[in-house]
């Protein structure tokens, strides 16, 4: 087994590998057997981070298949998996989903939503659990470009966040999970859940899992100051902009059975800028001799304010073509050239 340090998210968080599988595909683009062969192969190359949420599997997500990607975690635990070597996250869908549809997502919906998940992953203690979307809107996923914060309600918006700490504060002290996360937020929104954890005696959030990568980098400024000051981590969701950093979608070509032939846009990253970007991300890797998957991943992986970095695959190959280059470094001629490139072509997307 390859060993990976790993990182603590937060002061007192869990320690958790660099590197994170995520499991979205669990249930629709990957079958149980193979998702179990993933984690199989994930561990034995020192990945002992698995995300997830009660929300998935996606590509499409659907009322019917909520929950199967946990329960599909819970079958390789039950089947013997080493839950010891494994820190587990997931989280707790937001609001305008088909997870209870038409209730808020309070505390009590919080509560509910943990014993769920407890149950179909077959745990006593989920080791990280975030909130998958703030309540109050937000900018990820292509939403920036129509943003308006000012139709957030402010008492409003602080009263739904200690509802919460103070339900993830009971649910701690109760052993049913260990660390509170955020997912899709912004700096504003990581000091103040921080701010009224610390006035309220509820649990800091110690992570922040939002998208970064090379073509999506809108956390370098303000949410890289708030994860330092706060003493939380980012966990990076989609590192490979969809697989768009790969090359396989170079030329605007969509492959057989890719998540592009299920999800047309990407969730919005198809634009005609995005092409002139990705060509000259992959002509960095061709001219140092990098695989396109591995520069792009040890990029984010060695950001300042990174704590692992989440990749998944359909199938198993794709995860065995990633595990390869887990130790891949980039010296100072590659980062300055994809400084340059960042400068050329900042927001693709």
């Amino acid at each position: 087994m390859t060993q990976i340090a790993p990182r603590r998210l937060g002061p007192a968080g869990p320690l958790v590998s660099p590197w994170c599988l995520g499991t979205m595909t669990f249930g629709t683009q990957t079958d149980p057997a193979t998702a179990h062969a993933q984690i199989d192969a994930a561990l034995a190359a020192g990945v002992t981070f698995l995300d997830t949420a009660e929300m998935y599997p996606t590509n499409p997500a659907t009322a019917e298949t909520v929950g199967r990607t946990e329960q599909i975690i819970g079958d390789w635990l039950r089947g013997g998996g080493d839950r010891d070597r494994l820190t587990i996250a997931t989280k707790m869908t937001g609001p305008g989903r088909m997870v209870r549809p038409g209730r808020p997502p309070d505390g009590a919906a919080m509560r509910e939503a943990v014993e769920g998940s407890l149950r179909r992953l077959g745990l006593e203690r989920i080791d990280l659990y975030q909130i998958h979307w703030p309540a109050r809107g937000s900018y990820h996923f292509r939403q920036m470009w129509g943003f308006d914060a000012t139709t957030q309600q402010r008492e409003e918006t602080r009263a739904h966040m200690a509802d919460l700490l103070q339900t993830a504060g009971a649910l701690v002290r109760e052993g049913k999970i260990a660390h509170f996360g955020l997912s899709n937020e912004s700096a504003w929104g990581l000091t103040t859940w921080t701010r009224i954890a610390e006035a309220t005696g509820s649990p800091r959030p110690v992570s922040v899992q939002n998208e970064y990568s090379l073509l999506c980098r809108i956390a370098d400024t303000d949410m890289a100051e708030a994860l330092h000051h706060e003493g939380a981590r980012m966990l990076a969701y989609s590192p490979l902009a969809s697989g768009l950093l790969s090359g396989k979608y170079a030329g605007d070509v969509t492959p057989e059975n890719s998540r592009r032939a299920v999800n047309p846009a990407l969730n919005g990253r198809i634009t005609p800028r995005v092409w002139e970007a990705v060509s000259a991300y992959l002509g960095i890797a061709q001219r140092h001799g990098l695989d396109p998957v591995h520069m792009a991943l040890a990029f984010v992986r060695d950001r300042p304010f990174m704590g692992a970095v989440i990749f998944g695959a359909s199938t198993l190959e794709q995860l065995e073509h990633i595990l390869a280059g887990l130790h891949v470094t980039l010296d100072d001629e590659v980062r300055a050239e994809i400084d340059a490139a960042h400068k050329l072509h900042p927001l693709p997307f």
